[in-house]
């Protein structure tokens, strides 16, 4: 039967709809190996312990290395500047390194431009960031005068270095069968139309999600246990500041492993 070329067209879409989608197999190119580090929250003593454990792996590996930081290098932990300062000068310079955007980083951005904003980031770990850029909090803040005087201290005391790598951080980065960014996607919408504030702040719709994606989203920001390897998605946040752990998921090839 001759199908009109309108009918042919529902007919395949019909069909699409009730195509099961399967999931997403591991896939990485070959000789590459990635080092994703999940959320380190001002924790410079673990980061500096698993980039040691990481060193001495690579030291029986030759092909390409690939390092992807999940955001939220700041906040809550009492070293936030050390973990940027170990970041930006104990790099080899023989790896590639991606630092993402966590919404830690975003909000101390947004409070660089809005003082008011500086209450809401005390609550929820800034405090410890300032202390450990030596920005002087005396008393919680009621007046936008005392926000302004702090986010003047946080100026004149943050590192040019240090304004340049939280800028320069990416929202999301992609490599073989991996997709990675700081907080999760919207589930059912394509990873070239994720916005900003869902890679940055999503977390129930994301998590609670059994789709597959178009690729396997590696994640941090909500905070686990353990690490959780599943066929959708990879959480690696297991609360550095108040756990201990600060986890790394190893990718090679089709392999998945915890350093």
């Amino acid at each position: 039967m001759f199908w009109q070329p309108w009918k042919l067209k529902l007919k395949n879409r019909i069909s699409s709809l009730f195509k099961k989608k399967l999931p997403i197999q591991p896939f990485l190119p070959a000789d590459t190996r990635v080092y994703c580090i999940g959320d380190i929250h001002g924790c410079n003593g673990l980061l500096q312990e698993l980039l040691l454990e990481i060193r001495r792996e690579l030291k029986n590996f030759n092909g390409r290395v690939v390092m992807v930081y999940l955001g939220d290098f700041i906040d809550r932990g009492p070293h936030s500047k050390e973990v940027i300062d170990t970041l930006l000068n104990n790099q080899p310079h023989d790896i590639e390194t991606v630092y993402l955007r966590g919404n830690h980083e975003q909000v101390l951005l947004d409070c660089l431009n809005n003082p008011a904003l500086i209450s809401t980031w005390l609550n929820y770990g800034g405090l410890a960031a300032l202390a450990s850029y030596k920005v002087s909090v005396a008393k919680i803040p009621t007046k936008l005068q005392d926000l302004v005087q702090i986010q003047q201290q946080l100026k004149e005391k943050l590192p040019p270095s240090h304004y340049h790598f939280f800028i320069n951080t990416r929202l999301s980065y992609s490599l073989g069968s991996y997709f990675f960014v700081h907080a999760g996607i919207y589930p059912g919408r394509s990873l070239t139309r994720q916005q900003p504030q869902d890679l940055l702040w999503i977390r129930d719709e994301f998590i609670q999600s059994t789709k597959y994606h178009e690729k396997i989203i590696v994640h941090g920001h909500t905070i686990s246990t353990q690490p959780e390897l599943l066929n959708n998605r990879i959480g690696i946040d297991t609360g550095a500041f108040c756990s201990g752990k600060l986890t790394c998921l190893v990718l090679e090839s089709d392999q998945q492993r915890i350093l």
